[in-house]
């Protein structure tokens, strides 16, 4: 007869959730320095809260985004540097609200592994947390699955989900773009968070290891010169926005680059004609196009090339809204103009600067 096994736990199938009842004690102070008008960034309950009054909205239109980070993560897990991955999360959502004119108010997040690595996961929020602050978000709930058999070694999955609002009446895109109105461009940080699956490609062809030098940035490891973090533009467009009444579109340049992006804020009627001279093509952009033999059509159709959001700003306020950027802390251009519908909803002038 044969001996009886021992009765099977929770933990036995590779769940501990001891390790995660550890990482809420860990995370609960990064949380409550997200506390904002309208929330207390408290977390442990079955539901996050939020006061639309008590934020000093009268009559508000919510509006809600959701994204992930995509491949990035690959390199993050393979270089276990996860704080800015974090940060990535946020901004990826909260850009794509400010781009609609809303006020960001609150996030949660959403992370999912088949073992639990209390301090890595902590690293992740910390940086969640961080892109909060810097948004003026709360950071109120998020959800932690430790899932053995779906996902393999160390690999996990993010998602995040931001809502934000407007008062009725001041959502973008406005109503009023016309041809003339001009574009004014925002640098990026790098790459953000889009086109990976093609910078990991050039990374395998050029047979560098994650922990060489950055050709772009020798001082820099490669894994962490393309983890840097993506650029939040939530505070001075909404200044912008609040203090000039003069823009009257945002685009987030995100996966389709200027290429898909633009078009997406602007009338069936209307194109625009960018001067690809004006971007401020940053390094690590120059040497994925010369490492990948990139044609620059495919460039400006899969990454930001240094621009991470447009702006589509009456000609006759342009002055005021590059200022106010400027004193935001962002590093605006002058991209190029809105124009009557062509075959073609961008025309491009010129070339990038694509000489490494």
């Amino acid at each position: 007869m044969s001996e009886k096994q021992p009765g099977l736990t929770y933990s036995s199938s590779g769940v501990d959730i001891d390790a995660g009842n550890r990482l809420v004690d860990i995370i609960k102070p990064m949380v409550r320095a997200t506390a904002r008008p309208g929330a207390d960034a408290e977390i442990g309950g079955f539901g996050g809260l939020f006061d639309l009054k008590a934020a000093g909205f009268r009559d508000p239109v919510l509006v809600a985004a959701t994204d992930g980070v995509g491949t990035k993560l690959k390199i993050a897990i393979e270089t276990g540097i996860h704080g800015g991955i974090g940060i990535d999360l946020v901004a990826m959502s909260v850009n794509d609200l400010v781009v609609q004119g809303a006020e960001p108010l609150f996030f949660l997040d959403y992370f999912a592994c088949g073992k639990l690595d209390p301090d890595a996961v902590a690293a992740i929020v910390a940086g969640i947390a961080e892109g909060c602050r810097e948004s003026g978000c709360a950071l109120i709930g998020g959800e932690t699955a430790e899932m053995p058999g779906l996902y393999q070694k160390d690999d996990y999955d993010l998602a995040g989900f931001a809502v934000g609002a407007a008062e009725r009446g001041t959502l973008l895109p406005r109503k009023d773009i016309a041809a003339g109105d001009a574009l004014i461009g925002l640098a990026s940080s790098g790459v953000h968070s889009n086109g990976f699956s093609l910078v990991r490609k050039v990374v395998e062809r050029s047979g560098l290891a994650f922990d060489a030098p950055a050709p772009f940035a020798p001082v820099m490891k490669l894994g962490s010169a393309l983890l840097a973090p993506t650029r939040l533009y939530v505070k001075s467009c909404l200044k912008a926005i609040r203090e000039t009444g003069a823009i009257k579109a945002l685009a987030h340049i995100t996966g389709g680059g200027f290429t898909d992006n633009i078009p997406r804020v602007l009338p069936k009627t209307l194109g625009v004609r960018v001067d690809l001279s004006a971007i401020p093509v940053l390094p690590v952009f120059k040497w994925l196009a010369a490492e990948g033999s990139i044609a620059e059509l495919e460039m400006l159709r899969t990454f930001n090339c240094g621009i991470g959001m447009v702006a589509v700003v009456a000609r006759d306020k342009l002055v005021d809204v590059m200022d106010l950027l400027a004193e935001g802390g962002e590093r605006p251009v002058i991209l190029g103009e809105v124009t009557e519908a062509g075959p073609d909803p961008v025309v491009y002038d010129g070339h990038l600067d694509l000489v490494p």
